[in-house]
């Protein structure tokens, strides 16, 4: 494996590590809607782009983006397994979202689609039957901050595992070959590593709140970050490409706070 891999690992460790800690501190502190916001902010997608743009080109990295929306539309179903069956334990509810999420992500995989106006539609399809399941027929309703104390024993341990999450699924999307690596490479880590730390912190009606926050901003922000990284990586490079997009992501996610603060239950 190339050095610059080795970067990219290292680097979705901190960052990974660094945004679950960060994003559950959140969730714990002012509440369900900031900490699925923070969690749902294309920090891992950005590092994978990145890192594509600078090893091979911008042409090969605005090219990756084409099936990112629809596998990530993927994710919207891992979430909504998770909320469906968390009152039955986290094992049984993180198996089964892992089961549906391995399934979908491989049949798109093996489909071959390689349009990406199908891929979004594909991903809004996904969006909004998940999106009106947890918000209309669920009806989960966002929580408050919980009362907690955080040790830098307990804060060390969390960007550990969180970090340790992301760069494996990272590590195994580069070994295992073309068609697994493109499974992986929208394979929800950060999600998986906030559901578990927020349950094991709140219990199941907190992670389920987060999860919800999640899936909203996560599906919107990701796939929005993707489709400007898509074109500016073309005309200015991947440089000033995502910096510009990391700032528009930003004003996305502001937007995206507002209405799940004001719209939704």
């Amino acid at each position: 494996m190339d050095i610059l891999f080795w970067y990219k690992l290292g680097l979705s460790f901190i960052i990974g590590g660094a945004w679950v800690t960060v994003s559950t501190i959140a969730a714990e502190k002012f509440g369900s809607i900031v900490g699925g916001l923070l969690a749902g902010f294309p920090s891992t997608v950005a590092v994978a782009l990145f890192f594509i743009g600078a090893t091979q080109s911008a042409v090969v990295a605005s090219n990756s983006t084409t099936v990112i929306p629809m596998t990530h539309g993927v994710n919207g179903l891992f979430l909504l397994i998770f909320i469906l069956l968390i009152d039955k334990g986290l094992f049984i509810s993180l198996f089964a979202a892992f089961f549906v999420w391995f399934g979908n992500a491989f049949i798109l995989s093996v489909t071959g689609i390689n349009n990406f106006l199908i891929s979004i539609l594909v991903w809004l399809i996904l969006f909004f039957f998940t999106f009106y399941i947890t918000e209309k027929v669920i009806k989960i309703n966002k929580q408050g901050k919980i009362k907690l104390h955080f040790s830098k024993r307990q804060v060390a341990v969390r960007a550990l595992f969180g970090g340790s999450v992301i760069a494996f699924a990272v590590f195994i999307g580069k070994v295992s070959g073309p068609t697994l690596g493109g499974v992986f490479s929208t394979f929800p880590a950060m999600f998986t590593s906030t559901l578990i730390v927020t349950h094991l912190s709140g219990g199941a009606v907190f992670s389920k709140a987060v999860a919800k926050s999640m899936l909203f901003s996560g599906l919107i922000n990701v796939t929005l970050y993707v489709i400007v990284v898509r074109y500016l990586y073309l005309w200015i490079g991947i440089y000033y490409g995502t910096a510009i997009a990391l700032v528009i992501a930003m004003g996305i996610g502001y937007l995206t706070y507002i209405i799940m603060k004001t719209k939704l239950t």
